[in-house]
């Protein structure tokens, strides 16, 4: 059932669902490209997530009970529209290439050790699901994917690394994702892809769309450094 509340007088969010599930992804996806097409001279900002898409808009262009009603009738069609507008093979598939080793993925052995399996064993696991980008957020071209295997699925640090290197390979939960630039961030680190993921100097900044499909290709050390990748040695 779909929610939609006000967050404040220029702000609302409309909630598809209450837990993560990339069946809700091409829905989430459809209604943010619809609210951006009939809706922009009014909208400042659609941004969606997990399971919500978040609007906030211009409040003396538009009032809420205006967006609100249009939502709301949108999503009574939402299910068909999903049907005809979005078959998957509209979605792009996105292939990373990934060096998945401890000089950049300290985090590497204490996932396979946790889940009493092998680093080659995680590696196999992470590199061979297909993944489906459910948000964009946190950072500029920070992409969080799903959905990780339970059986390598490890939660975030207690604590917070100061900082990782771009292009660090994490598991959060049931959450993977690469980190687009140096940052700080908890997540488990098991790897490095060494591709640019966001260049805000160009038209198209990330690759990355919701409801986009990402896949992880190991490559070695020597391909990693060819394509531009470097050790990270200062992991804290």
């Amino acid at each position: 059932m779909i929610r939609v509340e006000p967050v404040s007088e220029t702000s609302l969010i409309v909630y598809l669902g209450e837990h993560i599930d990339i069946r809700l992804t091409p829905q989430i996806s459809l209604l943010a490209q619809y609210l951006k097409a009939y809706f922009s001279p009014f909208l400042v900002e659609v941004i969606p997530s997990y399971t919500s898409v978040f609007l906030q808009y211009h409040p003396c262009k538009i009032n809420y009970q205006t967006l609100k009603s249009a939502i709301l009738q949108f999503a009574d069609s939402l299910s068909e529209r999903q049907n005809h507008s979005m078959p998957s093979n509209n979605r792009q598939l996105i292939v990373l290439p990934v060096y998945y080793h401890h000089e950049v993925g300290p985090d590497l052995s204490a996932v396979a050790q946790l889940h009493q399996l092998t680093p080659e064993q995680v590696i196999a696991n992470h590199s061979q699901t297909t993944y489906t980008v459910c948000a964009i957020g946190f950072a500029p071209g920070f992409a969080f994917l799903a959905s990780v295997d339970p059986l390598i699925a490890t939660p975030r640090h207690v604590e917070p690394r100061v900082r990782l290197p771009a292009g660090s390979v994490g598991i959060a939960n049931e959450q993977t994702a690469v980190y687009p630039a140096d940052s700080p961030g908890g997540w488990q680190i098991i790897g490095n892809c060494p591709m640019s993921l966001f260049s805000p100097d160009d038209t198209l900044m990330s690759p990355f769309q919701v409801g986009d499909k990402v896949k992880f290709q190991p490559i070695d050390k020597e391909q990693f450094e060819q394509l531009g990748g470097s050790i990270w040695p200062h992991w804290k």
